[in-house]
């Protein structure tokens, strides 16, 4: 009886030895898992500015948009040309000349034939008168030019507009994208930390034989493709934070 007491003794203490040894490598992978470097802990919504000011800066930050904006000035300076277009038919004109001049005059007395009186002389000449050009060409496609002018410069706009749109719809999808890339960032670490603590369990079963070959194999490869899978999702998170930034201009914290 006493030999049976001893060695019912003995397999309780190995038992109890053996739980303890399973929670101290549970609590020393789940501590290694928490301390992880990589284990996201803080939402990245609350690190980034709000969604409308991300807006605006992306369409300040834009070169296609500074192009448009560019575009529209542009016509706008065509218009004023086009209104002022007139004025090119208007003009004065000027001559000056200095120089040795001959003079001819004619003095007509009463009752005697006129003479031819010829001088020589230094002197400044000068003359100067305006005119107005009429081309009938312009005065017919006067109307469309105008026309044409306004058009263009509704469609620089418009495009501004569209530009504007399309920058918005990026950033709303960028945002939303970088948040849905921080969340399963968060699945696939906490995935992982649960992989390495089944690992660590297994691979010491293992060398107390308690588990099979095909078993420490199979939560090997789980293991494996978890890893594989955090680091996939890592890639991805920091892709779609560093996309985010290049298109608004900001540099997050």
């Amino acid at each position: 009886m006493d030999n049976t007491n001893r060695t019912g003794m003995k397999i309780f203490y190995i038992l109890i030895l053996s739980l303890l040894m399973e929670c101290l490598i549970f609590i020393d992978v789940y501590s290694q898992k928490t301390e992880h470097p990589d284990s996201i802990t803080i939402s990245i919504a609350s690190s980034l500015p709000p969604l409308s000011v991300l807006i605006d800066s992306a369409i300040n930050h834009n070169a296609m948009m500074k192009f448009r904006n560019l575009d529209v000035i542009t016509k706008e300076y065509n218009i004023k040309s086009q209104n002022s277009y007139w004025i090119k038919n208007l003009g004065i004109q000027a001559d000056a000349r200095y120089g040795t001049f001959d003079n001819f005059s004619t003095n007509t007395s009463e009752g005697q034939n006129p003479s031819l009186l010829a001088t020589r002389s230094t002197q400044m000449n000068y003359g100067i008168g305006a005119f107005v050009k009429l081309p009938f060409y312009d005065l017919l496609n006067r109307k469309n030019q105008m026309k044409m002018a306004r058009l263009e410069l509704s469609q620089a706009r418009s495009m501004v507009d569209a530009q504007r749109d399309e920058i918005r719809q990026t950033v709303i999808r960028l945002f939303n994208d970088v948040l849905l890339k921080q969340r399963l960032l968060e699945i696939k670490s906490k995935n992982l930390g649960n992989a390495r603590i089944n690992m660590a369990m297994v691979e010491k079963q293992f060398q107390n034989r308690t588990v099979d070959i095909a078993e420490y194999a199979r939560i090997s490869e789980i293991a494996g493709r978890a890893e594989a899978d955090y680091e996939a999702a890592r890639s991805d998170y920091i892709t779609a934070y560093m996309i985010l930034e290049e298109i608004t201009g900001f540099e997050f914290k």
